[in-house]
């Protein structure tokens, strides 16, 4: 049996939830992470990026957030945006979705068709 797709899922977030809907109407077996309720380690986000395909941390934060500016992490080492995504999990983007050793950040939640395609 394969592991469950994983759904990092922020329960008032529409997209988080829109792509939650897609992968029930998909009869995925899904687990939540609520990222905020209990934040990923470093570990947690190094796996992430490497699943993710990415190198710079920036690509899976949110910007926006006030927490972002009030942090200067606009030029922030990788390690203090990692650690600021640890301490003030708000800043990683959602919704994050992990099937195997892949990942797509669902955002419009249709992305998550690239984990589905060979």
């Amino acid at each position: 049996m394969t592991a469950p797709t994983q759904l990092w899922f922020n329960p008032r977030c529409s997209k988080a939830r829109a792509t939650k809907a897609l992968l029930e109407d998909r009869h995925e077996p899904i687990q939540l992470i609520d990222y905020q309720a209990t934040p990923p380690t470093r570990t947690q986000l190094d796996t992430l990026m490497q699943q993710l395909g990415i190198d710079d941390p920036r690509e899976m934060m949110r910007p926006k957030e006030a927490a972002y500016a009030e942090l200067h992490l606009a030029d922030a080492t990788r390690e203090a945006l990692l650690d600021a995504i640890t301490t003030h999990p708000i800043l990683l983007e959602r919704p994050i979705v992990v099937r195997g050793d892949r990942a797509v950040i669902a955002r419009p939640p249709e992305k998550l068709a690239e984990l589905f395609e060979s």
